[in-house]
């Protein structure tokens, strides 16, 4: 038997785009795939494309779900701007997918999937294997659906649909072999995932069989191979942003000796928050899912009066829905952590694509004077510091404040080097436990901090009056008088600007002064460094910072900007924090907006650079 011969080629990094029908299962091949080459060690950075719209008609272009793994044996910041590899499973994931793929790609397509009934859904008048439209990519027609089904016919007592829902793992099992991974890490897990003994079975003889064809086969000559990363030495795990919110928050309870109450009301991309805290009851932790996101808020301040560290998670329509309860908060001076995982709006939007539009909202959407402290994750595992800082300023100050994620952060995923427990400084928590004086004052200020005493409801000689309306300094009883109104409210915007003091300095990437300053903020900070690298490595003068603070902004922050002749701010909106930058000191800022449901490419922000120097 003539065995193909093979060559081996080693690559610094490779992007590959699964791309299907959402119910294809390219989430799930997207993420074993990663999985694998975190094992592997590689540097790993991913992002899950979701249909925007539920239960879309089947082959159609607004069906298609893709995920994109980029893999690399060097430090990556970003899922790359184009994929060298894209698995097509039926046309329409191959028409919305070509208008990203690098040129001279290649294209793996489910050749059976290509009829004339899917050609037409995804609007093909002819199918683009039969015509020179592919014509500047290398091809590989692969009829998967058949060779699946000739691999499982051994197998009784499936249904075709089982069958062809396996098809998923023979794709996964030839990019395997073509990338030269083991299928042990894949094979364990269907076993754990899939209780029926034949539907496991099945998945796992689709993934050798996928491997093997590539084996096999003389149509794939190369194989590629990607060396593990330089990364620092630690115990690594693969973690999207909403599983390392829910670790921080976790944490940040247990810093503050605290039980962790988490109040929701299920919104995309925020769910999983909640999904991922519901099983932790071990680490003292109480998930509640509310009937609406008032509920959800109401609960929140319930569980911070009560003591407990308080958070609620939701997107921008929930965060419209909280805004009075949040008010109150504001106002009975409660600490709490709420985390909006923005998506695109207005209204409904598009819920399962980013954007960074609710700044403004963070700010400013709240009736009267009620300034929040405001933080921002810049990476997947960043949302896992975020989350213990908000927590931490939350209960210095006795505030709410609000952590703006976003849907690229949240369904992203990056290696987290697990923090040592014994180096995360705990969280200071003091709770008066007798009253001093005559009277109990609830509203007597902290000299340093400006913030109230935290009572715990029950504690003898402590009891006092909460509500919404205006309070007298220091006693908390309901007052009209103009002048408490005016005290208590810069008493409340004072302490969030005292946070200033706690606040890390920012610090610059690059010569301190120079040319060009590039200022991101959340999740823009990936594309905006390797831009700024390049721009380095080419001998452009840019530098460039990212914010996790936005309300207040570190100290050093206006004379970092007076430092440079430019400042460009690319940001997934229509130019929110440059005009709070603009405002604030008084500088020409060049905004770079983006909203069209998608994150920046480096190359988007590079080009910029390069017009701007």
């Amino acid at each position: 038997m003539h065995q193909p011969t093979t060559h081996y080629e080693e690559v610094e990094s490779v992007v590959i785009r699964f791309a299907g029908d959402s119910g294809d299962g390219m989430q799930v091949t997207g993420s074993q795939f990663t999985n694998t080459a975190a094992i592997i060690g590689n540097d790993i950075s991913t992002v899950p494309d979701y249909p925007a719209e539920i239960r879309a008609p089947q082959g159609t272009l607004a069906g298609v779900s893709g995920y994109q793994v980029h893999l690399a044996s060097r430090n990556i910041f970003t899922p790359g701007d184009e994929p060298d590899v894209l698995i097509a499973m039926n046309p329409a994931a191959l028409k919305v997918s070509l208008r990203d793929l690098a040129p001279g790609g290649q294209i793996i397509v489910d050749t059976d999937e290509f009829t004339p009934a899917n050609l037409n859904k995804a609007g093909y008048t002819r199918s683009p294997l039969d015509d020179s439209s592919l014509q500047a990519y290398t091809v590989y027609p692969v009829p998967i659906t058949t060779l699946n089904r000739n691999a499982l016919a051994a197998i009784e007592g499936l249904t075709q649909k089982e069958v062809d829902r396996s098809r998923n793992f023979f794709a996964l099992g030839l990019t395997f072999w073509i990338y030269d991974r083991p299928l042990d890490t894949t094979l364990e897990w269907i076993v754990e995932k899939f209780k029926n003994p034949k539907v496991a079975a099945a998945n796992a003889r689709s993934l050798r069989a996928g491997y093997d064809y590539g084996d096999t086969t003389e149509a794939f000559s190369t194989r590629y191979r990607i060396k593990p990363a330089p990364l620092p030495a630690g115990k690594y795990r693969q973690v999207t942003g909403n599983e390392a919110a829910a670790l921080g928050l976790v944490t940040a309870a247990q810093l503050a000796g605290k039980p962790l109450v988490y109040c929701s009301y299920p919104i995309t991309p925020a769910s999983d928050i909640l999904h991922n805290l519901a099983p932790l009851k071990h680490f003292d932790v109480r998930t509640f899912q509310a009937e609406d996101e008032i509920a959800a808020m109401g609960a929140t301040i319930g569980a911070a009066f009560g003591g407990a560290l308080a958070a609620t998670g939701t997107s921008g329509p929930g965060v419209a829905l909280k805004s009075e309860a949040i008010n109150l908060a504001v106002v009975l001076e409660l600490p709490m952590v709420i985390v909006d995982v923005q998506r695109a709006g207005p209204s409904t939007g598009m819920p399962t694509k980013p954007e960074q539009t609710d700044l403004f909202q963070a700010l400013f959407g709240r009736n009267g004077e009620s300034p929040l402290p405001v933080v921002a994750p810049a990476t997947p595992a960043d949302c896992f510091d975020t989350a213990i800082e908000a927590a931490r300023l939350a209960i210095r100050a006795m505030t709410p404040v609000f952590v703006l994620s976003d849907g690229y952060l949240a369904n992203s995923a990056e290696p987290w080097a697990i923090p040592d427990p014994t180096t995360l400084a705990s969280i200071p928590v003091a709770h008066p436990s007798e009253r001093q004086g005559q009277h109990y004052l609830p509203y007597a200020r902290d000299l340093a901090t400006l913030s109230r005493p935290w009572a715990i409801p029950g504690t003898p000689g402590l009891e006092h009056r909460i509500g919404g309306l205006t309070k007298q300094p220091a006693t908390g009883n309901v007052s009209t008088q103009p002048l408490d109104h005016e005290q208590m409210i810069r008493e409340r915007g004072e302490k969030i600007e005292r946070l200033v003091d706690v606040i890390p300095e920012v610090e610059v990437f690059g010569s301190p002064q120079g040319k060009l300053l590039v200022v991101g903020w959340g999740s823009t900070y990936g594309a905006i460094r390797q831009a700024v690298s390049q721009a380095q490595q080419a001998g452009l003068p840019v530098s460039s910072i990212h914010l996790r603070h936005l309300n207040p902004f570190p100290r050093n922050l206006g004379a970092i900007l007076d430092n440079f002749e430019q400042i460009l701010v690319p940001e997934l909106n229509l130019g929110q924090l440059a005009f709070l930058l603009r405002a604030r000191y008084l500088r020409d800022v060049v905004s770079l907006p983006k909203v069209q449901g998608r994150p920046f490419k480096i190359s988007e922000i590079r080009a910029k650079i390069d017009e701007l120097v």
